[in-house]
């Protein structure tokens, strides 16, 4: 999760925040600070008791939708898109999955509550959460009844070289529904699996000897990747003929011109690359133990 904040001066200049008290404008600052990478928070009232600001400073947050809260105690910064775009390499999703899906995001960046209806409301996805508007029009399963067990069996149908996914939990029927909600049908669904079915390197053909698993495929920051191509053997191939690569932590990765390391299509450090390599490691060990 990245740990640097930022505040829109749109927001935070404006009349109608300048016009709350010093504490309610101090318990937003801090709710900011302690939300995660898509601007939620699961302790609210705690922050708000820990900096020592009363109960009606959080209900004036919520009365003049500085903060969108949820039944289940969690709230969300509604200005945080406009606050803050975190670059994917260091963007972790959410786990309030089910308030997310409550959510759309408007033109300007804001959430707001709601599903929208038609294709001139006014809002759309998040970019990064999004295949792209070109998508929005596709066919994909009903909104109301979604066959999660078919996506398995695809999977296990063609991801033969994979791990079985012999259990459909209530955390994978949630990342299914978060995919299809975010614009993915059932068509990029196959396609994944027969282009991770097709990549050496996700079937363990790489230095550390690692190889996908349906959780890893279905996760939002995996499957974009995997669907432009990032593990095909071709692109592969052609990476190693065109570039220089060093090997980091068991992982080979090319060298830019100026002898910088590509993770993802950014250049990095020696330092920071293998950092993020232990980071996607740990992330990987503990998507897989928390599926099983």
């Amino acid at each position: 999760m990245a740990e640097r904040r930022m505040f829109a001066k749109t927001i935070i200049d404006s009349d109608s925040f300048l016009d709350m008290p010093s504490s309610t404008q101090n318990l937003y600052f801090h709710l900011s600070m302690r939300a995660d990478d898509d601007g939620f928070i699961n302790n609210p009232k705690k922050i708000q008791r820990m900096i020592g600001v009363s109960e009606d400073d959080l209900k004036l947050l919520i009365a003049k939708n500085f903060i969108i809260p949820f039944d289940s105690g969690v709230c969300v910064i509604k200005h945080w898109k406009i606050h803050n775009y975190i670059r994917n390499d260091r963007y972790k999703e959410t786990v309030y999955e089910e308030e997310k899906l409550l959510l759309s995001i408007k033109n300007n960046g804001a959430y707001t509550l709601g599903i929208p209806n038609g294709d001139n409301c006014g809002y759309q996805l998040d970019t990064q959460d999004r295949l792209g508007k070109d998508r929005l029009g596709k066919d994909r399963l009903g909104k109301d009844r979604l066959d999660y067990q078919r996506i398995v069996d695809m999977y296990n149908d063609i991801c033969i070289s994979f791990p079985k996914c012999t259990k459909l939990s209530d955390a994978r029927k949630k990342s299914i529904k978060a995919r299809y909600n975010t614009g993915y049908t059932e068509d990029d669904f196959k396609k994944l699996f027969e282009m991770a079915e097709e990549s050496t390197f996700l079937k363990g053909g790489n230095n550390s000897n690692w190889s996908a698993n349906f959780d890893w495929l279905i996760k939002d920051a995996n499957i974009i990747k995997v669907l432009d191509g990032n593990y095909s053997d071709n692109k592969n191939k052609e990476n190693k003929s065109n570039a220089k690569t060093i090997t980091i932590s068991g992982r080979e990765c090319k060298l830019d011109k100026d002898g910088r390391i590509i993770i993802d299509g950014l250049a990095h450090t020696k330092e920071e690359a293998e950092h993020l390599i232990e980071l996607d490691r740990r992330n990987a060990e503990e998507e897989w133990e928390g599926f099983e």
